[in-house]
């Protein structure tokens, strides 16, 4: 049976794409065509441990060339399958898991601080602006990575330009490329001078705000110095490549922060509990916002052989869909899928295959996410430093377009005289 590609309804229809081809198929595979490739969609925890499988579906040709040049990267991780893949994986996880996190956050909530002390003046501020020079600048004095405070916006912008761009045939993708190209020359330039000793004198003792050049145990001096399953180095683009692939997802976080400024303000009844310093709601409340608000609609990977689903015959080569936006709002999975309630995650950790914003499995072998403790830790300490101030929140634009790939709220979430929250004793009682 003919089928007509389906791209332009993606571009057109945005998240609710998967999700409403498969209403309409009725049944558990979805068949279309996307970018002239035969597709199938699929849906649930057994359908993501079937994705994840490597025995299933490969992701190293899948990735299509929009996605590699403005989030990934070309060579990076992301395009790598089987032994390769897990060789590159394990220079991630040690980062990117267990005291790092820890240390990220500290350095993150000093940031946070401090910008905030700037907030109270009256002006607007915007605050997924704000949120991504917080990180930006946090990220890379964690990472090793030389950053003068001039330059902060700069990098800031190019690097939520990555994330913003790869959903986008357009304008917003163009920008995407440009940004990468320019980070990805910048920071091979760092690691060659760091091979080669040539870095300048202050990379060298450091920049002004006290950040050495891949000083030992650092994530960049990780990545330079690691080795692939073949044994050899990364060459000094492929180093570039992968350190962006640190920063950048760090940086993403900016749009669960924002969606978590967007949570707590349609829904304020949800402050005191983080205000209380109540670590296992805000844990719940992180992975309610990730599940809740969309980012990326789904992922791609390409069945490595004759493969059957459900009973339906899934061909060798073709695209394998996951749904992820569906999945996370899928009513067989999760009461009121559409309604914010992080109480459904309070004492109930999520199965490796049942919450999937940022992939399925085991993180250590998989392609799910390394970066997703960072997510989370990032997401949990600033969404309870957001609900412990008080500020006003103008007119404005808070739209949630499901057509726009990453979306976001339309205004960035415009507020004003932030300031420490303070909670009547009254007040504190009816929120429990």
């Amino acid at each position: 049976m003919l089928m007509l590609d389906d791209t332009l309804s993606l571009l057109l229809d945005g998240y609710a794409w998967l999700p409403g081809l498969r209403r309409r198929a009725g049944g558990e595979v979805v068949r279309t065509r996307l970018m002239g490739r035969r597709a199938v969609g699929l849906r649930g925890p057994d359908a993501a441990r079937f994705f994840y499988d490597d025995d299933h579906v490969h992701r190293r040709t899948a990735l299509p060339e929009p996605v590699k040049s403005t989030l990934v990267g070309h060579g990076a991780v992301h395009t790598l399958d089987g032994a390769a893949h897990r060789a590159r994986k394990a220079m991630f996880m040690p980062l990117l898991t267990g005291d790092g996190v820890g240390t990220l956050v500290e350095h993150t909530v000093t940031a946070w601080d401090e910008a905030v002390a700037r907030w109270g003046d009256g002006r607007p501020v915007v605050l997924f602006d704000e949120t991504a020079r917080v990180l930006t600048r946090s990220v890379c004095r964690w990472a090793g990575i030389p950053l003068d405070e001039a330059d902060v916006p700069s990098l800031a912008a190019d690097l939520t330009a990555m994330v913003d761009g790869f959903g986008s045939g357009g304008p917003r993708n163009v920008r995407g490329r440009l940004a990468r190209r320019r980070r990805e020359a910048w920071l091979t330039t760092l690691v060659q001078q760091l091979r080669d000793g040539t870095a300048s004198a202050p990379h060298q003792a450091g920049t002004p705000d006290g950040t050495a050049l891949a000083p030992d145990g650092s994530a960049f001096a990780a990545v330079v110095a690691h080795r692939d399953a073949d044994g050899e180095p990364l060459d000094a683009h492929t180093a570039a490549v992968e350190l962006l692939n640190i920063i950048r997802p760090t940086v993403a976080v900016t749009w669960y922060v924002t969606f978590a400024a967007h949570a707590l303000h349609r829904w304020p009844r949800h402050r005191q509990a983080l205000r209380d310093g109540d670590a296992a709601y805000a844990e719940a409340f992180a992975q309610e916002v990730r599940r809740f608000y969309p980012f990326a609609p789904f992922v791609g990977g390409r069945a490595v052989r004759d493969l059957s689903w459900a009973g339906e015959r899934v061909p060798e080569g073709s695209l394998v869909l996951l749904d992820i936006y569906g999945q996370n709002h899928d009513p067989g999975l999760w009461d009121d899928p559409y309604t914010f309630d992080p109480g459904r995650f309070v004492g109930r950790e999520p199965g490796p295959y049942e919450l999937i914003p940022q992939g399925g499995g085991d993180a250590r072998t998989g392609h799910r996410c390394p970066g997703e403790d960072i997510t989370l830790a990032l997401l949990r300490t600033l969404a309870a430093r957001l609900a412990a101030l008080d500020y006003d929140v103008p007119d404005q634009d808070l739209s949630i377009s499901l057509r726009r790939i990453p979306t976001r709220p339309a205004s960035g979430f415009l507020l004003t005289g932030a300031r420490p929250a303070v909670t009547r004793p009254q007040e504190r009682a009816l929120h429990r």
